[in-house]
């Protein structure tokens, strides 16, 4: 059967939040684009109506959205985003016997029970330190380690490691890299606006990505697999999808290192992509519950700092994502990497869940109108630690390949690393 034969300045492959960015920004600024998504646009951020409830797939936060390469891209190209912003005075961590104030901001600090007085002195000595580049850290050496040779006390510590896991989603801070720690820290100690949410959920910057690409000529194509690569003198000279053979100028690869492995198979680039295939995603529990009215709290943020798990209250921040009157609470777990898989230990993490809510939404049981549990949720496809690292936005040898996406080398974390790399590379291509 005859192919046909399409041609592009660039070509996008993967419709998630890094491949949609680039593609809109890419056609904002003049280059005829085509992206190419295999499922659903939106790959883990997506969001899933049910029964009225709005659920949102992938780490639904942004951090310090006053300074992040997402604000770059509602600036650049006029997106229509409702920012909710989150409320630390609403916020709280349980210890088990006491709740605390988050330690967010000034107040907060000075407010906690969690650091003794001197402690809080301490902490806030290393925030300062922070902001100043008095001390970033090294890639050689982990949070953890470097914890271990300050002469920090011991609440100081627990801490720092606190605010690393709830902010890397992990249940290993101490794993971290102690320069990756300490520039991410710098960004949110300096922001205005340390979390933030966006109305109407990822749909709604979907379909803003969606908006722009449509309006400046772009073209989407979904339920197109890429079924081979062929490349030639260092260069992807096309991508065939079915009967489709989609050339370009550009070509950038917004799929993660797993899936490029096996587009890539029979060509130069799959011994390099292999390395990062063979890395571990970050995993959560999460544990989502639409209720029928609102239960009444005083808080929107719990987190759990024993079991490393919180709960926030989605609808109060957005209360586009529930019918009138209801509410959409969100709890995830960090797990840890021997409980991945065992029915067991992920049993004990949903009771554990539902205890928490018991203590501080009590009578949701009663309301409960839809429950979704994913027990093995991607939160980020490389797992940042000492023996992981994120893979590059290009290849030397490949002149005209570009990658990104929330496994690759970026700004930030989560979804932040999505929208960086990808701005990263859209830079790149526009200045050759």
């Amino acid at each position: 059967m005859e192919k046909h034969r399409k041609s592009y300045d660039v070509v996008v492959v993967g419709g998630g939040l890094a491949g949609l960015a680039a593609a809109a920004y890419l056609s904002f600024n003049g280059k005829k684009v085509a992206l190419l998504e295999r499922g659903k646009l939106g790959g883990r951020a997506v969001t899933l109506p049910i029964k009225g409830f709005n659920f949102n797939f992938g780490a639904h936060a942004i951090y310090g959205r006053d300074t992040s390469i997402l604000k770059n891209f509602e600036n650049e190209l006029k997106l229509q985003i409702q920012w909710k912003d989150f409320n630390p005075y609403k916020a709280r961590y349980d210890s088990g016997e006491e709740l605390s104030h988050v330690p967010s901001n000034v107040r907060g600090l000075f407010k906690t029970k969690i650091l003794s007085s001197p402690g809080k002195v301490v902490f806030a000595w290393e925030v300062f330190k922070t902001m100043l580049n008095i001390d970033s850290g090294t890639p050689h050496e982990s949070i953890g380690k470097w914890l271990e040779k300050q002469n920090i006390g011991e609440d100081v510590k627990k801490m720092m490691l606190t605010l690393a896991s709830s902010n890397f989603f992990t249940s290993e801070p101490e794993e971290i890299p102690s320069e990756v720690f300490f520039q991410y820290y710098k960004r949110i100690f300096t922001t205005n606006k340390p979390v933030a949410y966006i109305g109407g959920g990822w749909q709604s910057l979907i379909e803003e990505f969606v908006r722009v690409i449509k309006d400046n000529d772009g073209e989407i194509f979904e339920k197109s697999k890429v079924q081979q690569i062929v490349t030639s003198e260092n260069k992807v000279n096309e991508i065939i999808c079915g009967d489709e053979v989609y050339e370009a100028e550009e070509f950038v690869f917004c799929i993660p290192p797993k899936e490029l492995l096996k587009v890539f198979k029979e060509t130069e680039v799959e011994s390099i992509v292999s390395h990062y295939a063979k890395y571990k995603s970050s995993k959560v529990f999460v544990y989502d519950i639409g209720l029928s009215k609102r239960v009444e709290s005083p808080f929107t943020y719990i987190y759990d700092r024993k079991n490393m798990m919180f709960i926030t209250d989605i609808s109060y921040y957005d209360e586009t994502c529930t019918p009138e009157g209801g509410q959409l609470l969100q709890a995830v777990a960090y797990l840890k990497e021997e409980d991945i898989g065992n029915s067991e230990a992920l049993e004990k993490y949903k009771q554990q869940i539902e205890a928490l809510y018991d203590k501080h939404f009590e009578g949701w049981r009663e309301n409960l109108t839809v429950p979704r549990i994913s027990k093995n949720a991607v939160v980020q496809e490389i797992k940042w630690n000492m023996h992981q690292q994120a893979m590059p936005i290009y290849l030397p040898d490949y002149r005209n390949t570009f990658f990104a996406g929330d496994w690759c080398q970026g700004q930030g974390q989560l979804s932040e690393l999505s929208f960086s790399s990808a701005y990263e590379v859209c830079k790149l291509i526009l200045n050759k």
